[in-house]
This record gives C-alpha cells, sequence and structure tokens, in this order.
C-alpha cells in the first residue's frame, strides 16, 4: 500500500526532488474518513484515490527508523502551503498510537500540529482525548490526535466552510475554514 508521488510544484526543490511516502491524501471528498478505530488502525481508502495508510503501518514504520513529515495543504480558491517537521513518529496501539515525536517546523502553513504532540489518537468509537465532557471525534466527525479538541483536524469534513468539523489547519490563515486538499507525507531521515 506504499503511494509515492512527486510533490506540488509549490515546494521549494530541495524538498520536491526527494522521495517521500504518502500517509494521507484527501482531495475530492469521495472517501468518508469518519470512520472507526479497526478501520483507522488497518488503513482505507485506494491510493489511487483518497487514503489513509493506517496507523499500523505508520508505527512500524516510524518505530524503526527516523522519519521527518510533509504536510501539503491546497484551500478552496487554489492556494497552496505546506508544514514540514524534522522529526515524526507515533507509538504502539497499545499506547492508543500517541504522536509521540514531531520535531522543529518549517514551512508556509504556520504549526498547528505541535498542539497534538503527546496526544493518543481518537476514532468515532474510541474516546481517547484528555476532555471529559467532550468526545472530540465525533464532534470533529473524524479520526485525530486530538486534545481539547484540535488546532488541525485533516481527517475531518472536506467542506468549504468555517466549522470544526471541516478538514482544517488553523494556523493556515488563523481560521477553521476547511481546506480543499490535504497530503501528508514521511521520508525516512
Amino acid at each position: 500500500m506504499l503511494h509515492q508521488q512527486k510533490l506540488y510544484e509549490g515546494l521549494p526543490a530541495s524538498i520536491n526532488q526527494l522521495s517521500w511516502l504518502v500517509i494521507q491524501y484527501r482531495y475530492d471528498g469521495s472517501v468518508d474518513f469518519y470512520r472507526n478505530w479497526t478501520e483507522y488502525r488497518n488503513g482505507f481508502g485506494s491510493v489511487d484515490g483518497e487514503f489513509w495508510l493506517g496507523l499500523e503501518y505508520l508505527y512500524q514504520l516510524t518505530s524503526l527508523r527516523k522519519h521527518e513529515l510533509l504536510v501539503e495543504l491546497k484551500d478552496f480558491n487554489g492556494n497552496y502551503k505546506y508544514a514540514r517537521y524534522s522529526e515524526f513518529a507515533i507509538s504502539s496501539e497499545e499506547e492508543q498510537y500517541s504522536l509521540t515525536k514531531l520535531g522543529s517546523y518549517t514551512g508556509t502553513a504556520g504549526d498547528s500540529l505541535l498542539y497534538h504532540k503527546g496526544k493518543k489518537f481518537s476514532t468515532k468509537d474510541r474516546d481517547n482525548d484528555p476532555w471529559q465532557t467532550t468526545d472530540c471525534a465525533n464532534q470533529c466527525q473524524g479520526g485525530w490526535w486530538y486534545g481539547f479538541c484540535a488546532h488541525t483536524n485533516l481527517n475531518g469534513m472536506r467542506i468549504d466552510n468555517v466549522t470544526e468539523e471541516s478538514m482544517t489547519w488553523f494556523h493556515y490563515n488563523k481560521s477553521w475554514q476547511g481546506m480543499a486538499r490535504s497530503r501528508m507525507l514521511i521520508r525516512e531521515t
């Protein structure tokens, strides 16, 4: 289920020439990302379309070798921004696939992921966020490393609207405006 692909043309050449593994891709809303734990663990969708690679596979990759993360975002007006993190790793299923490592940020999208470092992954049937009175996965309509609830929600609904359920990256434009596209990629360093 590997998916390697050339990146958007808006990236610096030093990034664009490297080989990356796509772990999440959203662009048309054809795949429902409001899924259960088992589906997020095993992965879903198709590498020919929208997909989530799978938490277990992501854990196996990032626990064996050091990886960096690249997040590509495009809004509904066609504007492109990116966020790059020098290190990225998640823990095992026993530890709820927590986002354990997140290195230094560079890019144009703003750092919306740092808030999620150390958070456990939550899905609609497994509430692992620290909020006692709110179930963020159900409130935000996706699976993610939710806190109280999110600064980014890339597995939320693909809608052109300002709402916490949308596929958002808050620091992109300092709002919960939904994104048209998102792609998460990792690369061994």
